[in-house]
């Protein structure tokens, strides 16, 4: 039997102050697969995760991710069962970098056990005890992966991930895809140009909020 789709997408839509940053994109998403996302700026790259991680509103179609309806469920319980990698890591510049991880764990009720592998996955072990504050942005960028270690959501939406990682980030980050979609998590992640890593099943080519080309 074919596994459901963690995610699907007909016709969607997003309006921005009036203007289509999504103009229609029907898509599916398969459990346990790598999906790259590539296109110009603008292209509809991040408001494509953004929509998928319950972030940004659907305003025509029809949309459904980790169960929830996108148009009439609750975004609240998607953004529980998703990890998002934005730009901007949410964490507090005045906490040291295990506090960090430890106060967001404890917010949402993961393991603080998860904690010190995590830090030790990413490479930030001996960064402990530094203030967030004093992180380089590489470093910030390893730091948010710690957390979606911990986090263990089922769908990994990234946003350029490899942005401001240094070569030993990049080839990290290629690891750690690879291990968390063997692992049964779903990724998808966007770039201007394909992600390195070979495990992914799918590129989607974006313009124009559209999706213009599929492999």
């Amino acid at each position: 039997m074919t596994a459901a789709p963690v995610a699907a997408l007909e016709e969607a839509v997003v309006l921005t102050g009036g203007f289509p940053v999504l103009a229609g994109v029907t898509l599916q998403l398969e459990p346990a697969t790598l999906t790259v996302v590539v296109g110009a700026n603008g292209a509809g790259k991040t408001s494509l995760l953004r929509l998928l991680a319950g972030l940004d509103q659907l305003s025509r179609g029809r949309g459904v991710v980790a169960g929830v309806d996108l148009a009439h469920g609750d975004r609240r319980v998607l953004r529980r069962r998703v990890g998002w990698l934005g730009h901007e890591g949410s964490f507090y510049d005045d906490l040291s970098v295990e506090e960090n991880l430890r106060f967001a764990a404890r917010a949402l009720g993961r393991p603080l056990a998860d904690v010190a592998p995590a830090l030790a996955r990413v490479g930030l072990s001996e960064r402990a005890a530094t203030v967030t504050r004093r992180l380089s942005a590489g470093q910030r960028r390893r730091l948010a992966l710690a957390w979606l270690l911990v986090r263990r959501p089922e769908i990994w939406l990234l946003d350029e991930p490899y942005a401001s990682l240094d070569s030993d980030g990049r080839q990290l980050l290629d690891e750690l895809l690879v291990d968390v979609v063997a692992a049964g998590a779903t990724v998808v992640a966007s770039a201007h140009d394909p992600l390195r890593t070979t495990q992914a099943r799918r590129t989607l080519t974006l313009a124009g909020g559209r999706v213009v080309a599929s492999s």
